[in-house]
């Protein structure tokens, strides 16, 4: 029994501070607002008011929430980005140790922006001016065959794109994501031999048919755009690895 209630403690106050943590990055739960009594939240989810407390130092560590003695704890997060820019700092710390990693974040560029493109054809925002912007920049790269410019030109479109969604927390995260999501571009921008006047076609036509509500053909060329990609960062940290070797 001395090894079991610790454990059974430990689980009740995880879900309790996984619960509010929720509540708290969802919005549920704003700035400033008070939460209940640790007394009440005790009765509430049925646990003791020791694993509320443990709970309340959970959420307290990660900066979501400020305890004061002998009064109610207060929400002091006003957004996400800071919290979510501690996981930023944990990828990136993991792309330094494993490459694999940056073949997962293509996966899950590839699940944002194509949920991006379905809200936006289906009429869940409007394409802002950034994207206009980023698509004229790009051509204009192009006609000066300006690879640099063209490269954060075409970040800044899929950058616009996600902001265009109007879904707040979608944009913080790929915000915090967009440094590392740059880099990638960056590097398997430099694999293929596709021009960048085929490379500017390719973001005009998804353009076009996030304008026309072509949501299919839409998400059917950013998946296949960010396939490609993906595909060339294999290519180009093969090739690292490769160098690599031989230097050993």
């Amino acid at each position: 029994m001395k090894t079991t209630i610790p454990r059974q403690r430990d689980k009740l106050r995880v879900s309790v501070a996984g619960d509010f943590e929720s509540r708290i990055l969802s919005g549920a739960l704003g700035v400033g607002e008070q939460l209940p009594s640790e007394a009440d939240i005790a009765r509430d989810y049925g646990v003791s008011t020791r694993s509320v407390r443990e709970a309340m130092q959970i959420l307290e560590t990660k900066g979501l929430v400020r305890r004061r003695h002998g009064g109610r704890t207060t929400v002091v997060r006003d957004d996400v980005a800071q919290y979510l820019g501690t996981l930023t700092v944990t990828v990136r710390q993991l792309f330094s140790t494993d490459s694999e990693y940056l073949e997962q974040l293509m996966a899950v560029r590839r699940m944002i922006e194509t949920e991006v493109v379905e809200l936006l054809t289906a009429g869940g925002g409007a394409m802002n001016d950034d994207v206009r912007v980023a698509l004229d920049a790009m051509r204009a790269a192009r006609n000066s065959g300006d690879f640099s410019s063209f490269v954060d030109a075409d970040a800044a479109f899929h950058l616009a794109l996600v902001h265009s969604a109007g879904n707040q927390i979608l944009a913080v995260f790929y915000d915090n994501l967009y440094g590392l999501i740059t880099e990638v571009i960056q590097i398997t921008s430099r694999v293929p031999t596709k021009s960048l006047e085929d490379a500017y076609a390719e973001h005009a036509d998804i353009y076009n048919r996030i304008e026309a509500r072509d949501e299919a053909g839409a998400k059917a060329l950013m998946r296949a755009q960010i396939d490609n990609s993906a595909a060339y960062l294999r290519v180009a940290i093969d090739k690292a690895k490769t160098k690599d070797k031989a230097n050993d």
